[in-house]
């Protein structure tokens, strides 16, 4: 696994396209909802592919009725006067996708949340899909992006927290309940840090960006905002816990993909997200964690990339979904 190489991530003038034209979608369009830990977004998808104007707003700390409000907002500002067959909602997880629940680990808010059902009741009844939002944005760049010319990818959102999507022989790989490729809640320290989801050691409680900043805090870094951001400037200036926070997520981001790529024989793992943005400081130890890590050859042999898409990847992802719902 010695190919680790960046991807150009577009520019804010060069929309994504072929998202629903490349599929011979002619009628109105749909609407992409993105839900994280962070944000919330949402904006619809036009017939030939296209993004529309995009909303989002902070993802609230209230209760489940105080983060449903703030979508609700979201959702209704993202349609505008657009005509809409539908929705595809990718969701930090866990999820439920057969009872079309949410309970994302960082959105503590919600718990059994139906979030499916309650934006099809706010759309007047028409279709919505409900996906990990790391599936959607591994869909977004199997069709559009990084993962183009793939039979088995990986898909990757390393941010607030660490989410995972698997792609295999050309269809998503859900699993029973919709959760398959959560690779951000497999083990990678036995003996590491209690972690939200109930165990402790998983590649997000070291890879997550704000694992990331409380370690350096923890180890003699200090900041204004103590943020990611800050921490990839830090590093870039050569400032040693900074670079020593890099290379712990690296290792621990290492050691999560050649688990995952000898269990699925991966062609690619495509990552995205808001650590991958600081692609320059991360790619070099995560480079050398890999050499150590993936052993056998056929492991070796998984690319490792980062998003051509990045934020687009998931919202293009969803609405592709929408419209291929037999890819699930």
């Amino acid at each position: 696994m010695t190919d680790v190489r960046e991807a150009a991530v577009p520019g804010a003038a060069q929309p994504a396209t072929g998202a629903t034209g490349a599929r011979g979608h002619n009628g109105p369009g749909v609407l992409a909802v993105d839900i994280g830990g962070t944000k919330l977004a949402a904006a619809p998808v036009r017939p030939g592919g296209t993004l529309g104007p995009l909303v989002t707003r902070p993802t609230p700390s209230g209760d489940a009725e105080a983060v449903w409000a703030a979508l609700a907002s979201v959702v209704t500002e993202a349609i505008g006067g657009e005509d809409v067959s539908g929705a595809g909602i990718g969701s930090a997880g866990p999820l439920d996708a057969v009872a079309g629940t949410v309970s994302p680990v960082n959105i503590p808010g919600w718990r059994g949340f139906p979030v499916r059902d309650r934006l099809a009741e706010l759309l007047a009844g028409r279709p919505v899909v409900l996906v990990n939002d790391a599936v959607s944005g591994a869909v977004g760049e199997y069709h559009y992006g990084a993962g183009r010319g793939v039979r088995a990818m990986l898909g990757m959102v390393v941010s607030t927290g660490v989410g995972g999507g698997l792609i295999l022989d050309g269809r998503v790989y859900a699993g029973r309940t919709g959760n398959a490729g959560h690779i951000g809640h497999t083990v990678v320290d036995l003996d590491g840090d209690p972690c939200p989801c109930g165990s402790r050691g998983c590649v997000e409680t070291i890879t997550s960006g704000p694992a990331m900043v409380r370690w350096a805090l923890a180890n003699g870094w200090s900041a204004s905002p103590p943020d990611g951001r800050t921490l990839a400037a830090a590093a870039r200036d050569g400032h040693p816990v900074a670079i020593a926070a890099f290379a712990r997520s690296a290792r621990a981001l290492a050691a999560g993909i050649a688990s995952a790529a000898a269990l699925c024989d991966l062609d690619r793992v495509v990552i995205g997200g808001g650590v991958a943005r600081a692609w320059d400081v991360l790619e070099p130890p995560l480079r050398e964690a890999l050499d150590t890590y993936a052993g056998l050859a056929f492991v070796r042999r998984a690319e490792v990339v980062r998003s051509e898409l990045d934020g687009q990847a998931g919202l293009l992802g969803v609405a592709a979904l929408v419209h291929d719902p037999e890819m699930v």
